[in-house]
């Protein structure tokens, strides 16, 4: 059985306690890989390699930072069938998703921030005759990556790319879940010539290896990605240390449809905003609200097009819905399904697991694409986030009713409006309060605009400037004018 190394000074190495946990495919159910089940001593190990190398890298010509991270994406574009299969078993999701989406923007994280810091822009005052005040933006140190499992390899390097690009140096730990692509991303370092122990990477359990990560007196910056209460805890663990701290967490995002919407775009957009990678994406838009003028076609084409998915093995080419990512989410998901139904909902499409799956898949974690109506708009099933290919659609009558319902979570990640009315499209979009907002289409990402939430979706900003400015401290330099 094969199994998965962390990554600690340039070398790929098994945890010092020696202890493994399996690491099973969500789409057969069964284990086919191990990992290290890492503790404090790794992650210790990981970050004196991680400080040691500090000085050399943020030393090192961006130039040279950015070949070196052009070489590690071209060999990651060169292998990408290898790490779209790895992402596809690791993940459950169909393999022509990882193949098209996740892993080109995994490339391309790591080419625009190779490119962004060789074209950075520092910042000057001239205080009137007296004085020259300048800007100098440097690397903090040792920076602690937290990544989720839902887009393993993608959110990762969206924390790498930055981080080592700014002249730091890094502490990665993945999920548990789904180590696969961040192992073979070790490799590749590797044979990019990346020098040891600017990347490191430990696997292992959040209570084991992430918490002492974060408190680590040597770690000054923590970029977490993940559920809203592990990042509450971390926040709370790293008050007194005074940390910089970037947290993107959960998401229960609305998707406010007007009557005047184009509904041959909206329509299938928010088919694949609601289940695209099973509904495990922060940014899915799992409250749809339809104005009521236009609901019931809404609804009769959402549930026709939600139909026409097709469930299967995620490594066959015709699938685009695959098997949720372990047994305690399925259980999850399904809770709230039962919910729902509970709270006075009609499932129209899905609630079950698949039929017709083939052997291989038998004991996977699949579910059907679930839609649900007839639900109140502050029911838990539409206030809390199920992470899941559950859908809840309802109609509104009226713009400032529908903005109020599409605040009324604690969340306020992202969300999609559809009308063809520029100026309702503007008034709105500026009153929801969501990190992002769509006009008019879903995921369209810019790398260079901010990206984080509000409320319990997130503090900090990523993305662009944003992130090179996350990971650097700005120093101003007063120079007296006149002066020898």
């Amino acid at each position: 059985m094969q199994r998965i190394l962390n990554y600690i000074d340039g070398e790929l190495v098994e945890a010092a306690n020696g202890g493994w946990l399996d690491n099973v495919e969500p789409a057969t159910g069964k284990v086919y890989s191990r990992l290290p089940d890492s503790d404090e001593t790794d992650i210790e190990k990981a970050v004196a390699a991680a400080k040691q190398a500090f000085p050399g890298w943020s030393g090192t010509p961006a130039v040279e930072r950015a070949r070196i991270m052009d070489d590690i994406a071209d060999r990651i574009e060169a292998d990408l069938e290898s790490f779209a299969r790895a992402e596809s078993i690791d993940t459950g999701k169909p393999i022509g998703l990882a193949r098209k989406v996740e892993i080109p923007r995994a490339v391309s994280n790591l080419r625009f921030f190779a490119g962004a810091i060789q074209h950075t822009a520092s910042e000057a005052h001239v205080t009137d005759d007296q004085a020259l005040n300048y800007t100098l933006r440097r690397p903090r140190g040792v920076a602690g990556l937290i990544s989720p499992w839902n887009l393993p390899l993608y959110l990762l390097t969206w924390k790498v790319a930055p981080a080592i690009a700014t002249g730091n140096t890094a502490v990665a730990k993945p999920s548990e879940l789904t180590p696969m692509t961040a192992h073979l991303l070790a490799q590749t370092c590797r044979d990019a010539g990346l020098p040891p122990g600017v990347l490191n990477i430990v696997h292992g359990l959040g209570a084991r290896a992430g918490a002492p990560l974060t408190t680590h007196p040597d770690v000054p910056t923590i970029s977490f990605t993940g559920g809203t209460a592990t990042g509450g805890t971390i926040a709370a663990a790293t008050a007194t240390s005074f940390k910089k701290l970037a947290l993107e967490m959960g998401g229960k995002n609305p998707t406010v449809v007007f009557a005047d919407a184009d509904m041959d775009v909206a329509v299938p957009t928010a088919v694949q905003a609601s289940f695209s990678n099973q509904g495990q994406i922060c940014l899915c838009g799992s409250r749809i609200f339809v104005q009521r003028d236009a609901y019931d076609a809404f609804v009769d084409r959402f549930v026709s097009a939600t139909g026409d998915l097709v469930q299967g093995d995620p490594l066959e080419e015709t699938t685009n819905q695959g098997a949720v990512v372990s047994k305690a989410h399925f259980d999850k998901v399904m809770g709230y399904i039962d919910l729902a139904k509970e709270e006075g909902g009609t499932i129209l499409a899905g609630g079950s697991t698949p039929s017709g799956l083939p052997d291989r898949c038998r004991e996977g974690f699949f579910i059907e694409p679930t839609v649900v109506t007839g639900l109140p708009h502050d029911c838990r099933v539409n206030r809390e986030e199920i992470f899941g290919p559950v859908t809840s659609i309802m109609p509104f009558d009226a713009e400032d009713e529908v903005i109020e319902w599409a605040n009324e979570t604690d969340y306020g990640l992202s969300a999609s409006v559809w009308t063809q009315d520029v100026s309702r499209a503007h008034r709105v979009a500026e009153r929801i309060a969501s990190g992002t907002v769509w006009v008019n289409c879903w995921l369209l990402r810019d790398l260079r605009v901010p990206f984080g939430g509000m409320k319990q979706s997130g503090v900090g900003r990523e993305g662009g400037d944003e992130a090179l400015r996350f990971f650097t401290e700005p120093k101003n330099v007063c120079l007296r004018l006149g002066s020898s």
